[in-house]
């Protein structure tokens, strides 16, 4: 590449970067204001609803399910399951909401996707670090058997997302029916999210049918760089890598047409 063009893409990248922190600010002063604890809402809100299910389960289940505590299970799948629920939440009507922006030429409707969605995955990995970090010294919550491994679920399962968001924000903006079903879908995909079972516990023929999830592949992977040799993951990388690759590539064709007809106020 020659280096006239290579310091283009450079300078392209940091003016994204200084796009993307300004967008950032802008939109947790407008949730979360200037008091009581700001912007540190977006970890307690996950926190919250991660912790009063796992007592609930706890209360109903017991300490342990098949030799698996039952608060870190609980904990290990709500808080993804409450990062997927809030992101695509997040994403409907999010062009209507930042209208007021797009006369900058330096924004793209993409940017407010990524960023409402970068808040949201941020907020759930503080919650997982600062219930881990409270659970772990009462062994409440098993240290990482292999971190890279749950790295890798979670990146999985934060791609995927992403992309579900750019398919659905583009669609709010098509048809304003969408943002009704948007709470019972996230709610019917629930059994297909891994959330509150494993595919060891499964039979081999509904383990069969629920692995077609993306979302079941990277929290089988999650599950097992946390608690290693005692449970048994059962994944496929590719699963969630190419269904995201391909909702990416539909939800950014559907954006660059939602822009051609959005009305910039």
């Amino acid at each position: 590449m020659p280096r006239s063009n290579l310091r283009k893409v450079q300078e392209g990248w940091r003016v994204q970067i200084r796009v993307i922190h300004a967008l950032m600010i802008r939109e947790l002063n407008t949730r979360f204001g200037r008091e009581n604890i700001g912007f540190l809402w977006i970890m307690v809100e996950p926190l919250l609803f991660a912790t009063l299910v796992a007592i609930m389960w706890r209360i109903l289940k017991g300490p342990e399910e098949h030799g698996v505590g039952i608060v870190p299970f609980v904990v290990s799948g709500y808080i993804p399951l409450t990062l997927f629920r809030h992101c695509v939440g997040r994403s409907v009507s999010v062009f209507i909401a930042n209208g007021s922006l797009m006369y900058h030429r330096q924004i793209k409707v993409v940017d407010f996707i990524f960023v409402r969605f970068l808040i949201e995955m941020l907020g759930s990995m503080m919650a997982y670090l600062f219930i881990a970090s409270l659970l772990i010294p009462i062994n409440l919550f098993p240290i990482p058997s292999d971190i890279g491994m749950f790295l890798a679920g979670w990146i999985l399962y934060c791609f995927f997302t992403l992309s579900i968001c750019l398919i659905i924000a583009p669609l709010s903006e098509m048809s304003e029916v969408l943002e009704k079903f948007i709470p019972v879908t996230t709610y019917i995909m629930i059994p297909f999210s891994g959330t509150f079972n494993s595919a060891s516990w499964l039979t081999p023929s509904v383990r069969d049918y629920l692995l077609w999830s993306p979302f079941v592949n990277a929290m089988e992977l999650m599950r097992g760089g946390i608690w290693g040799e005692k449970v048994v993951p059962y994944y496929n990388v590719w699963n969630p890598i190419i269904c995201s690759a391909i909702a990416a590539l539909i939800g950014l064709a559907l954006c660059r047409r939602v822009r051609r007809t959005l009305v910039v106020e």
